[in-house]
């Protein structure tokens, strides 16, 4: 009944394994204990895990992403910590637990942490920049966010029921395969990323169908924000990237569960079929999560430049051209492989012309804060430290493009320092960046910026100590995945790294005491008319946060910063001539359902548990029969329940005076700022 699925499961391999599994439990356990006291299991199901509303699944993609990040950075400092014990002894993780953390870490920050954070984003904030009411798949949006969420949670079960994978977060077989890897660990990786694979195909196709099809009038295609425009180019790479990995991971699990030999070194397999397939994706997928930043950071060094964004057009051509580029360079991944020498030549000539449209962005965000009147607020502040380490860590990529120099280094740290070079500043930086900037606009209240900037300095710091000694230790040729080393050149290098690590520790202490201290002083952080950083796009035009159809009369736009223009001309918070019953789509169940059941197919398919598999799959099928049968799909907000709530707003932005730019970090700052002259 229960496949195999015994107590030997538990995690007793491992101490810090078990205080982990401890702490999902018990986490898990308080979370429900919380909510049942509060009698909020209601609330919560109407009004947020059945909600298809934008802004909702935006907030929840975004918290699974700040709850993964947690985990995966614990890990993290976990390896950094254990390489600084391990010089001549095993160090305070054993083998196996350093190689599933090696694996569980790589998986949660690109799939779960930095995914779901980027599509939160857009989720969040695109519909709003270009005047739509939602996306053109609401349900959809649902269900992906579901896949994803059950994703999230087989990579918690594994923490409490079995092992990880060892195999690394890109799976290479022959090792994955059966005969070397016969536990549940791969197997929990592969169906793990399948779902989430399927929820970002899901996502790019709902993305792209929005702003070719919602987009409000007088929004032509180079009249959108630029963060709008990373989303096209990046939903365009989901739709073509992601289903090369679901494919790899599908014939990878042919492979284990029906013995065919796709991969395997015999029986007419090829390993390179796998390798090529998985960075078909992988190398988009550096953009796709690489892409999203560049949009965040467009947005926010524009605005607290206080300028016109330079190179708009040249701006979204190098994103466009990243786009087509980073599905052709894909084989500079494997340069070590055996391919021959005018193979390689073109694949690196290919990797160094991508960093030509990448350099143009930097140089277009430094001469938009040429002459402007720049304020360091934390958003900003995380802008300028992504231009200095990403174009390091871009400059350590165009070495690794010459596929001679990549031969000595590509299985050192060296590479493992290029590849967080560019991620956690092109990346990391990049979400936090939106984070803090769009918080107000999505709850109504602003982040502290005391320890925002705590935070701030701390993953600066934390990153350049934890992760620049990563290249010395390249050069002095330390193997990566190492789990205990001989050579005492290399124990200074991992002490460097692991204080590092313990200050990124404090950086993920800092966010989490910034969250708690702004809810605790929301009433004073309030910025309800939403506008406190004299924003440039539509979303800045509505309430904080915004009513649930987001606009009361869908806008007319002239030109790229819409709410600027508005804001000169004296056409901003000014009352419609008349309002209109607004139709919205009704919440839908099926995307909980399919997040149960997806979760239980794939913890079954994992421990062979038939019988729960079957009734798994059944389900998300059913759901969706079910679903398609469903005509009441639609609810009408009434005329004069929009007008009572627009005129309640507009009421209270007439009734307070304007904040120019230097009162914005102050409790003055409500939301309402004064226009300034560019």
């Amino acid at each position: 009944m229960f496949g195999n699925l015994s107590f030997s499961a538990l995690p007793f391999y491992s101490v810090i394994a078990t205080i982990a599994a401890s702490m999902v439990v018990l986490g898990a356990i308080a979370c429900i204990v919380v909510i049942t006291r509060a009698k909020a299991w209601t609330y919560l199901w109407k009004e947020w895990f059945t909600s298809v509303d934008h802004k909702r699944v935006g907030i929840m993609y975004v918290i699974v992403a700040l709850i993964m990040l947690l985990r995966a950075a614990i890990e993290a400092i976990l390896m950094r910590v254990h390489q600084a014990t391990a010089f001549q002894q095993q160090g305070i993780l054993p083998p196996e637990h350093f190689a599933q953390l090696f694996t569980t870490h790589g998986t949660i920050m690109i799939f779960f942490m930095a995914m779901p954070f980027l599509i939160g984003l857009f989720n969040l904030i695109m519909p709003l920049q270009i005047g739509a009411r939602d996306v053109s798949f609401p349900v959809m949006n649902s269900v992906s966010l579901g896949m994803t969420i059950g994703g999230s949670v087989l990579m918690m079960i594994s923490l409490v029921l079995g092992k990880f994978s060892t195999g690394g977060w890109s799976g290479y077989p022959p090792y994955t395969e059966l005969a070397f890897s016969n536990d549940m660990g791969v197997d929990y990786w592969i169906w793990a990323l399948t779902l989430s694979s399927l929820s970002t195909t899901m996502t790019g196709i709902n993305f792209a169908a929005t702003i070719y099809k919602k987009r409000c009038e007088g929004m032509t295609l180079m009249a959108m924000p630029l963060f709008t425009w990373t989303c096209l180019c990046t939903s365009i790479l989901m739709i073509f990237a992601m289903p090369a990995i679901t494919l790899a991971t599908a014939l990878l699990a042919l492979d284990r569960y029906a013995d065919m030999h796709f991969f395997t070194n015999g029986m007419g397999g090829n390993m390179m079929n796998y390798i090529n397939m998985f960075w078909l994706f992988g190398h988009p997928e550096v953009y796709i999560l690489v892409l999203p930043a560049f949009g965040v950071f467009s947005e926010t060094i524009a605005t607290f430049s206080g300028k016109t964004l330079y190179g708009y057009t040249s701006l979204i051509y190098a994103t466009m051209v990243i786009a087509v580029l980073s599905f052709t360079v894909w084989l500079h991944h494997f340069f070590t492989m055996g391919q021959d020498a005018n193979v390689n030549a073109i694949f690196g000539i290919a990797t160094m012309l991508i960093g030509i449209p990448t350099g143009v962005k930097i140089y277009d965000w430094l001469l938009t804060m040429f002459r402007g009147e720049i304020r360091l607020t934390v958003p900003m502040l995380y802008a300028i430290g992504f231009m200095i380490l990403f174009t390091i860590g871009g400059c350590a990529g165009i070495v690794l493009a010459n596929p001679g120099v990549d031969y000595q280094v590509h299985n050192t740290l060296f590479l493992v320092a290029h590849f967080h070079n560019v991620i956690i500043p092109g990346t990391l930086f990049g979400m936090l960046s939106g984070y803090h900037y769009w918080f107000p606009k999505a709850f109504g209240f602003r982040l502290s910026e005391t320890w925002g900037r705590r935070a701030c300095l701390c993953w600066i710091a934390g990153f350049v100590l934890a992760f620049f000694p990563l290249y010395a230790l390249g050069l002095l040729g330390m193997p990566r995945r190492t789990a205990e080393y001989f050579d005492p050149a290399y124990r200074p290098w991992t002490l460097i790294a692991a204080v590092g690590a313990l200050i990124i520790a404090a950086a993920l202490a800092c966010l989490v005491i910034q969250l708690v201290v702004s809810i605790r002083d929301r009433a004073q952080q309030a910025v309800p008319i939403g506008d406190p950083w004299d924003g440039r796009t539509l979303e800045w035009s509505i309430a904080a946060p915004p009513p649930e159809y987001n606009f009361a009369v869908l806008p007319t736009v002239h030109g790229r910063d819409a709410f600027l223009d508005a804001k000169h001309d004296g056409s901003a918070y000014r009352a419609p001539e008349h309002y209109e019953d607004i139709v919205l789509p009704k919440n839908a169940a099926i995307g909980p359902v399919i997040c149960v059941a997806g979760g239980a197919a794939g913890f079954a398919l994992t421990w062979h548990i038939w019988w729960l598999a079957i009734v798994g799959v059944a389900t998300m099928f059913a759901a969706l029969i079910v679903r398609s049968f469903n005509r009441d799909t639609e609810r009408v907000i009434p005329a004069a329940e929009v007008r009572e709530t627009e005129e309640a707003w507009l009421r209270l932005a007439h009734s307070l005076p304007p904040r120019d730019r230097n009162a914005e970090l102050s409790i003055e700052n409500e939301g309402l700022a004064t226009v300034a002259a560019e």
